[in-house]
């Protein structure tokens, strides 16, 4: 159950990124970005090239680390997105809102930064860069290239705004405990994760009891859901005009790899790696190889 705050309660399982983070210099921070509160975490040497996270729906910064971990020779700048984890919610969260707040951070923390961004977070990055987001590169991790209230997901999207739209009204205790049910917060890890290997999904289990009910209302978690599901990369990819990485994922179920192909030929410049035998964990469960071809992409663009 978690407590009234949104936390959970228990004893964390071991990472198995634990021993290659612990190697990396840490920084946490609080900022102002357009009027809210925001959490900001470092990881890295302070004068390394930077590169700034964006984590996806309901998560918070924790969830890229494991990406982090293996981008030892860098800056990583990871906030949590507003209305989620430390950060405080935006009045509204639109995406217009969320692309104005993500622009004005990366102008304050590291201006010409590269930015990636994972899952919704690839949408609040890709129309960031739409909107004149000072960013010299853009890698997108599990990008939403497909509508989630017009593709075959549809009735599943529209069962899971009713359940956000239902503990946004039920009394407070009840909201509470419907966002962050055990059985509901352990099915959604259970669909998204492909991992055989049982202490990796122990972990991703862990991870995701542990932050996944960290928001700063069920407002903003309805508003940000909402807006999760209204918008895609793809509706301003044309806008676009750094270079773009996309990294996807075989066996990912929110996008099919014959979309993420198709959203690839939007772009004005962009290329798309392909890792296999993953879904959308590929932060949990393959970031080694997203760190490869982060690393292949940056060296290629000199």
């Amino acid at each position: 159950m978690p407590e009234e705050d949104g936390s959970v309660d228990r004893r964390a399982v071991a990472s198995p990124y634990r021993a290659l983070l612990e190697q990396l210099p840490r920084r946490q921070r609080e900022l102002t970005i357009d009027g809210v509160r925001t959490a900001v975490f470092e990881y890295g040497p302070e004068d390394a090239p930077p590169i700034v996270f964006v984590h996806g729906f309901r998560g918070d910064h924790h969830g890229l680390e494991p990406v982090a971990a293996h981008l030892p020779g860098m800056r990583v700048i990871a906030p949590d997105l507003p209305g989620f984890g430390d950060s405080d919610a935006l009045p509204h969260a639109t995406i217009d809102a969320y692309a104005s707040w993500l622009r004005g951070l990366v102008t304050e923390v590291a201006p010409g930064a590269v930015v990636l961004g994972h899952s919704f977070g690839s949408i609040v990055v890709a129309h960031a860069a739409a909107t004149g987001l000072d960013a010299s590169r853009i890698v997108l991790v599990n990008p939403i290239a497909t509508p989630a209230l017009a593709g075959a997901n549809r009735i599943g999207s529209l069962l899971a705004l009713g359940y956000y739209r239902a503990a946004a009204v039920l009394p407070e205790r009840a909201g509470l405990a419907l966002l962050g049910a055990p059985p509901i917060v352990r099915g959604m890890s259970a669909f998204m994760a492909k991992t055989r290997e049982p202490q990796l999904l122990r972990w991703i289990h862990d991870q995701h009891d542990r932050y996944f009910s960290r928001y700063a209302s069920r407002q903003s978690v309805l508003e940000a859901f909402d807006t999760s599901i209204r918008h895609t990369v793809g509706e301003v990819a044309d806008r676009i005009a750094q270079p773009v990485q996309l990294i996807a994922a075989d066996r990912d179920d929110i996008t099919p790899l014959a979309h993420q192909h198709r959203l690839r030929t939007r772009f004005p410049d962009a290329r798309l790696s392909v890792l296999t035998g993953v879904g959308h964990l590929v932060h949990y469960e393959q970031p080694r190889e997203a760190a490869r071809v982060i690393r292949r992409f940056l060296a290629e663009q000199g």
